[in-house]
């Protein structure tokens, strides 16, 4: 009520000068005197003046008497100490250590293939079998040969044990034998070169070469192509900047966006080596496949752990303003009542941001209350009223 009693004080009193002044103004400006146009403004400075000063008192007044005084409205936010863990995000393509291409080992008519693609196998399983030429029947009659200088030679040396005989005998007939032996042990690795068997245990990516084909060892003879799936990893190229923190162990998180899927796993390697063309090192991260749907060549988001700290305060990135020296800043909300506080100004050096939130490194200290919605709307020192916390 007294408000409004003042608020229509004011009125009067300005409405009333505001009449007669017109009439001066204009008697005066008719006149054509330019000292007394002059006087008239410097008069009316001076009521301005006075007038200015009447209004500040009257609101300072205003603002004490009235218990209903508009404050801003804001939200508040606590400055908690959590777990911060941030991470570097890279882009890298699926590799594996176990994706060959099979060649022959030996000239001839691809005879027989006996997988298919997309077919399991197991290291040592036979693939295929190429024309030997006749070297399974020379292996045959070199085995026969083998056995019966064998038997020479054991008769000959029970003679020798027991005296009978010469030694030069003995010795024809071991060197017969080794002889023999060493002959079917080359013609067995030949004929085995006849036979093409897996590496290692994968899937039949591709069969190149048709049955009934004619191979022979060197490029352009590949047969097949075999992928371990199973021993996936993926190389990402990490800036030198960041050598000091990924480490072997250290968290990895890998997304496959045409599969939409992640995988959580750890980083296995890094290289030693700085790449001159980049500026960057390796870095090799196993993912597990069981689905068997992670390929060689898939594009995947790599996300690595390059800094942690078990008490971090993380605020809303949103909350935090510059001013024009390029300082950043947020407002505290020092209270001063029951939901009313003093909004403050606090300069603050900021860390790594990671969704959303930015690691504060000075300038805030746990427990604080933190201005969130309405804050750039308040000035330093302003009374607000927090609607909740």
């Amino acid at each position: 009520m007294k408000k409004i009693i003042y608020l229509t004080a004011i009125t009067i009193v300005l409405y009333s000068c505001g009449g007669k002044q017109e009439q001066s103004v204009e008697s005066t400006i008719a006149s054509q005197d330019i000292n007394a146009i002059r006087n008239l403004k410097s008069s009316l400075s001076e009521k301005q003046i006075a007038l200015d000063l009447d209004m500040k008192q009257l609101d300072s007044v205003i603002a004490i008497l009235d218990s209903n005084e508009k404050l801003p409205l804001v939200t508040t936010v606590v400055a908690k100490e959590s777990v911060f863990n941030h991470f570097l995000e890279l882009q890298g393509n699926v590799k594996t250590k176990q994706n060959v291409l099979i060649y022959p080992e030996t000239s001839g008519t691809l005879q027989r293939v006996y997988v298919k693609e997309g077919q399991k196998v197991k290291k040592g399983q036979i693939l295929a079998s190429i024309d030997d030429g006749g070297m399974a029947s020379q292996l045959q009659q070199l085995k026969t040969q083998a056995e019966l200088a064998k038997t020479t030679f054991d008769r000959q040396k029970r003679l020798w044990e027991q005296k009978i005989g010469s030694e030069i005998q003995y010795l024809q007939a071991k060197t017969n034998y080794e002889s023999s032996e060493s002959a079917v042990k080359q013609a067995q690795s030949m004929f085995s070169k006849s036979t093409i068997r897996a590496p290692f245990s994968g899937v039949i990516d591709n069969v190149i070469k048709d049955q009934g084909t004619v191979v022979a060892p060197g490029p352009g003879s590949e047969v097949f192509r075999i992928v371990n799936l199973s021993n996936m990893y993926i190389e990402v190229d990490v800036p030198e900047t960041h050598l000091n923190n990924i480490k072997k162990g250290k968290e990895a998180i890998v997304y496959f966006p045409v599969l939409g899927d992640t995988v959580l796993t750890k980083v296995r390697q890094t290289g030693n080596f700085i790449n001159p063309s980049n500026r960057s090192f390796s870095v090799e991260i196993p993912v597990e496949n069981k689905t068997g749907n992670i390929k060689p060549n898939l594009t995947a988001k790599v996300n690595l752990n390059d800094y942690s700290k078990d008490n971090a305060i993380l605020i809303p990135q949103s909350i935090i303003s510059e001013n024009a020296e390029g300082q950043q800043y947020v407002y505290v909300a020092e209270q001063n009542g029951e939901n009313k506080a003093k909004a403050t100004k606090r300069i603050i050096n900021t860390g790594k941001t990671q969704e959303g939130l930015v690691e504060i490194v000075s300038g805030i200290t746990k427990g604080e209350h933190l201005i969130k919605e309405g804050a750039r709307n308040v000035n330093d020192g302003q009374n607000v009223q927090i609607l909740n916390e």
